[in-house]
């Protein structure tokens, strides 16, 4: 009975013990529901292999994946006061801002970096939608001047990846200053010729919207997204109709001729290297002339 007890239930457990799976292998495509391996993900730079449904890429990988290996440098941006209302809901803003920070290892929704796109100088900032919404507060207005003021200084094109639920509410009035100050910062750009790129991801709305994200010389969405100012269920709520089908998504505003093109993300690359090219051109032509 102890031979039994000792050495063969052990081994029959062994045998049959369930095996411990990662909870993380596998997300569900909310395009076409199929069950997509997290690892086929990383190789396809988060979309769907199945429908080519664009996930949201987190803002480090956009980066590393936009900017060719070995040139990134990362740009720092100016201090700001991080909570001059003194605000507070239901947690302190300064609560939300830690547990933020914790989150994403980011100051805040903005990351800036200079380096090659395709062997052309840029500056490229990529909003981070997982820091509270991507919000604009004041650090992210100063991050959208500190990367137009680096392009102007290093004579170079600017690329903003949009990605964002608009102003951040608990900075109030100095949110909405954003805008106006972002507009100002990027026009400071076009006055010297300098190519200003901006993609529009998934989702942008809000102030960043109807701010910096719509002046692109050239402007870019990927597939899907969600671009507009208020949202679908705002508008539809206020205007008591039914929206036509796929509003606001990004091929709705480019049948509209908000937008330049909709590009796939595996394209978006050489495509946005093109553009600084054929612009860098023109501007040498342009001044050349002058």
């Amino acid at each position: 009975m102890s031979w039994l007890s000792n050495f063969v239930k052990p081994k029959i457990r062994a045998l049959v013990k369930k095996i411990e799976v990662p909870n993380n292998l596998w997300v569900k495509c909310p395009g076409c529901e199929q069950m997509v391996y997290n690892k086929d993900l990383v190789e396809t730079f988060s979309v769907c292999p199945t429908c080519d449904f664009h996930f949201r890429l987190p803002c480090t990988q956009r980066m590393n994946w936009i900017l060719d290996e070995g040139t990134e440098k990362t740009i720092d941006v100016r201090k700001v006061i991080l909570d001059p209302l003194k605000f507070k809901d239901s947690r302190k803003y300064t609560d939300r801002i830690s547990e933020a920070r914790s989150k994403t290892n980011q100051d805040d929704a903005i990351l800036l970096k200079k380096g090659t796109i395709g062997g052309h100088q840029a500056v490229v900032a990529v909003l981070n939608f997982e820091f509270m919404g991507g919000s604009m507060g004041s650090a992210v207005g100063e991050g959208i001047i500190s990367a137009a003021e680096k392009a102007v200084d290093t004579n170079c094109a600017l690329v903003i990846f949009t990605s964002s639920g608009g102003a951040r509410m608990q900075e109030g009035i100095f949110s909405l200053m954003q805008l106006p100050r972002t507009i100002i910062a990027i026009n400071e750009l076009k006055n010297k010729n300098l190519p200003y790129i901006v993609v529009l991801t998934d989702p942008t709305t809000g102030g960043v919207s109807a701010s910096f994200a719509m002046l692109g010389d050239v402007t870019f969405a990927e597939p899907g997204a969600l671009i507009g100012f208020a949202g679908p269920r705002v508008i539809q709520s206020t205007v008591r109709e039914t929206l036509p089908e796929g509003f606001q998504t990004s091929e709705y505003v480019y049948e509209h001729g908000m937008i330049d093109e909709v590009i796939p993300r595996s394209e978006l690359k050489l495509k946005i290297a093109n553009v600084i090219r054929h612009l860098n051109n023109n501007n040498v032509g342009n001044s050349t002339r002058a």
